[in-house]
């Protein structure tokens, strides 16, 4: 298994290479100056000295190569700067976003936490709740329960986020007043109260994006756990004595996971996504709205790293759930 991983992770580079590869040359045919944003009372030499200071100058494959230089050796060069204390990036030029006048990976650090408060804590909640809904969907299958999940899931899969959380915001936060309709980026948590504070204005985005988490994965884990219980080592299991929990729990289930995993996997990545529209609502200052912003000013540096570390998780997430389809099935060895 180890052998494996480190094989996937080797070709993982190429892979990786032809994505940035990808998203540099789509933002460079793109239509839009960053200088469109310049006042028109700056003289056109200044413009010009300002697209030079900004790297425009350079040959499109220069420009790439420096970007690919300064994402894969200057940045992590600086963690380790940032953690032991080092100076092997000194002097060296970071991504740099035409936007913020700042390096991209530091407004990146800054606003990740927000989208880790939301997203993360949405995901592992619908992950939770999907898990058990679909188990015991399958188990009684046709139930009330079962008739009531499936319509529900259907409607939640159905309804988009920018849909569902005006929704929530006119409900709860409208008509009812329960909850704050827009997220306060600037508190801290420092004590019990703010902590509430917290918790309460992460309710409906956390709400809306759960949604769609506990929607597509019960669904699988319900047509996977309802195709294993027909199998005949379910038969044999229950022919041998073994009690009902056993044999629906730890047979039955194991197998079960193997193309779940794969959905929770390949979700991690795709949530970043969802949460970009719900941010919006919500106006959560997270790495979605700053795609978006970065977008509209025609930040192309921003928008290049942003959507290429998307891209490597999407990589490295594929990696994780052929990793753990070797650890729930034994059948499977890769080396």
């Amino acid at each position: 298994m180890l052998t494996y991983t480190i094989r996937r992770l080797v070709l993982a580079i190429p892979t990786l290479l032809f994505i940035s590869l990808v998203i540099f040359m789509l933002l460079e045919l793109a239509p839009g100056d960053p200088m469109a944003q310049v006042p028109l009372t700056v003289p056109p030499e200044v413009k010009e000295k300002m697209r030079l200071a900004l790297g425009l100058g350079e040959p499109t494959h220069i420009r790439f190569m420096k970007w690919m230089w300064q994402f894969f050796v200057v940045e992590p060069m600086m963690l380790i700067d940032h953690l032991f204390g080092t100076l092997l990036a000194e002097g060296e030029q970071r991504v740099l976003s035409w936007q913020f006048r700042s390096p991209v990976m530091d407004v990146i650090v800054q606003r990740m936490p927000q989208t880790l408060w939301v997203v993360a804590m949405s995901y592992v909640v619908g992950i939770l709740i999907a898990l058990p809904i679909g188990i015991y969907s399958a188990y009684r299958q046709y139930s009330v329960f079962d008739q009531t999940g499936t319509f529900v899931t259907m409607v939640g899969y159905s309804v988009p986020p920018f849909f569902s959380g005006v929704l929530v915001i006119v409900i709860f936060s409208v008509q009812l007043g329960w909850l704050p309709s827009i997220y306060d980026t600037t508190l801290v948590v420092v004590d019990w109260q703010t902590f509430k504070l917290q918790l309460m204005q992460m309710v409906m985005p956390v709400m809306v994006l759960a949604l769609q988490t506990t929607a597509q994965i019960s669904r699988f884990m319900r047509a996977s756990m309802l195709d294993n219980l027909n199998q005949d080592y379910v038969r044999t299991a229950r022919a041998k004595g073994l009690s009902e929990w056993s044999v629906v729990m730890v047979h039955v289930l194991r197998n079960s996971m193997i193309p779940v995993i794969t959905v929770i996997a390949l979700g991690v990545p795709s949530i970043f996504g969802g949460a970009i529209i719900t941010e919006q609502i919500f106006k959560v200052n997270g790495l979605g709205q700053l795609l978006i912003t970065a977008i509209e000013a025609n930040d192309l540096p921003m928008v290049q790293t942003v959507t290429f570390i998307i891209a490597v998780l999407i990589v490295l997430f594929n990696i994780v759930a052929d990793v753990l389809y070797g650890v729930l099935d034994p059948r499977i060895r890769y080396d």
